[in-house]
């Protein structure tokens, strides 16, 4: 396993972390098991990954708890990182970055991990209604009380990563990249590389779409949460399973999956830190470490970038 410093941490996160949606977020997958999500943990723990990566709005707490469980025994192997600035109401979901809401939120969190401190929280999204500076303020304080390690953000524009950053407070970013869906290299990946901010794409698969798993005729029911996704709208749908054939017609000649093709395209990427690839249960950790084998020659590289570019 290889591993990555955190700048301005002395944080050392594997390559390939643990996306946790799917242990626990029943408020995103139906008919989770439970017991198979906490397996995917473990297994990815006794492989030597220790990104954990998790959320508050992940089954409303739920996938903390299994979490908190799972790493009670064992605290010192992982990196734990989970996400708060989601504040679930009887009228719903809404931002809230309210210093004092996000000061209770990370001691929600931490009581339901089991654990007095988190190596990296992450504001999930920004809120209109409170500018990044208290925000992340707030966040500066729980790190000098110790309750957090570093500080991240997720779902941001360059613009607002910058306004975050504007006291060099930011470690890391996550944000949506994939072979899919490239719009973080045109101001986010420069950004971060620019200031020492790790790179961690979510998403690294586009819902599955990179698994080679779908076919045209598939269509996301009305509350399936990809329905929503402009990756699943028709049209652009079609495309994407013709790109993901070809790209799979490279994978076969490399002798992997598209899916661990994907992962290996992504970690070639400059200052890409991780990924973290989800799942439920531990065969698929064992299918992702096989990612970690798969160097991309320079004819390969080209041939990708031709794949995606069409």
């Amino acid at each position: 396993m290889e591993y990555h410093r955190i700048p301005k941490t002395d944080i050392k996160i594997s390559i390939l972390g643990v996306g946790t949606n799917g242990v626990g977020g029943h408020n995103l997958f139906p008919n989770l098991d439970e017991n198979k999500g906490a397996a995917m943990v473990r297994s990815a723990l006794d492989e030597g990954i220790n990104l954990v990566d998790t959320a508050d709005a992940y089954g409303f707490g739920r996938s903390e708890e299994i979490i908190g469980e799972v790493i009670k025994s064992r605290r010192q192997d992982v990196v734990l990182a989970t996400k708060g600035g989601l504040e679930y109401t009887n009228d719903g979901t809404t931002f809230n970055n309210r210093p004092e809401y996000l000061k209770q939120a990370v001691e929600n969190s931490l009581k339901r991990l089991q654990t007095d401190y988190i190596d990296i929280y992450y504001l999930h999204f920004p809120d209109s209604d409170v500018p990044l500076s208290e925000a992340i303020g707030a966040l500066s304080r729980l790190k000098e009380e110790g309750k957090i390690r570093a500080i991240g953000i997720s779902n941001v524009s360059a613009e607002q990563l910058s306004e975050a950053n504007r006291h060099n407070d930011i470690s890391v970013l996550q944000s949506w990249y994939n072979m899919l869906d490239r719009s973080a290299e045109d101001e986010l990946l420069p950004y971060c590389n620019e200031q020492g901010i790790s790179f961690i794409p979510f998403g690294p698969l586009a819902y599955g779409l990179l698994s080679g798993h779908y076919t045209k005729d598939f269509t996301p029911s009305y509350d399936d949460h990809r329905s929503s996704h402009p990756l699943f709208a028709p049209g652009l749908y079609e495309d994407t399973i013709d790109r993901v054939s070809e790209l799979k017609e490279i994978a076969d000649k490399k002798g992997t999956t598209v899916s661990n093709l994907a992962l290996a395209w992504l970690l070639a990427q400059q200052n890409v830190a991780a990924v973290i690839p989800g799942g439920k249960g531990p065969d698929r950790v064992q299918e992702n470490l096989r990612a970690l084998s798969v160097k991309l020659s320079k004819e390969e590289k080209e041939l990708i970038e031709e794949v995606l570019d069409n």
